[in-house]
């Protein structure tokens, strides 16, 4: 059974380029059958770190979108969707333009909308936003980026992560990397893996941000696992 997972959040900022090379990596470390899309037309930060599994789409053209099925139909297997910030009134003008839920759930692939938050109070309403579209179409993870954020008190205590939970979602806490050592690896557009394992040349991270970086890692496929299989 295939399984779209859209990487969302609609604010800018919040780290949703994070979380969609995040769960990249994951699904490559296991092994996993997995296609990777970036519709973030303005950064393409996924296909610039993943480029042997990612290609680019355009949410405003529809032949561009339907890749996102397309890909979900080719094998049974995982689909990243990166998705833009400002990007739900285009997602949602393509899922309509072909029953997207209806089509999926005929062929068996799953829906999951992954919201990137980072706990202030827009991102907390588009949260609620997206609840009162997609409630009934998608499954939901809502993932709070700690390193965008230090308190997550309005979110922890918001109408939205109270309807999350309420339907059988997940909330999961994506931990924060020392900002130098993903500053670098941003600026170098490295994976995740050749930011934990490569010593030498210009991609190398100092040995300790290394070291942190393969610890964080660790501590996000922790929280990750679950969500990406049994979202």
């Amino acid at each position: 059974m295939s399984h779209i997972h859209f990487i969302g959040g609609e604010k800018g900022g919040v780290g949703k380029s994070v979380v969609a090379r995040l769960l990249s990596q994951w699904f490559i470390d296991r092994s996993k059958p997995f296609a990777a899309l970036d519709a973030d037309k303005s950064h393409r930060t996924l296909l610039r770190s993943y480029a042997d599994y990612t290609q680019p789409i355009d949410l405003d053209v529809f032949a561009s979108a339907d890749e996102i099925a397309n890909r979900a139909l080719a094998a049974d297997r995982a689909v990243v969707v990166d998705l833009p910030a400002q990007s739900s009134r285009a997602l949602e003008t393509w899922m309509q333009s072909v029953d997207l839920v209806g089509f999926c759930r005929e062929a068996g692939i799953r829906l999951t909308l992954w919201h990137v938050t980072d706990g202030t109070f827009d991102s907390v309403r588009d949260l609620e936003r997206s609840l009162d579209v997609w409630a009934e179409s998608f499954a939901f993870v809502a993932a709070k980026n700690h390193g965008r954020c230090k308190d997550f008190s309005l979110f922890d205590e918001s109408e939205g992560r109270r309807r999350v939970e309420q339907r059988g979602g997940r909330v999961v806490d994506v931990p924060e990397l020392d900002a130098a050592a993903m500053a670098r690896i941003d600026r170098t557009s490295a994976s995740l893996w050749s930011a934990a394992n490569t010593t030498e040349g210009d991609l190398a991270l100092a040995p300790m941000q290394r070291q942190r970086t393969k610890l964080w890692l660790e501590r996000c496929y922790k929280v990750f696992g679950e969500a990406a299989e049994g979202a």
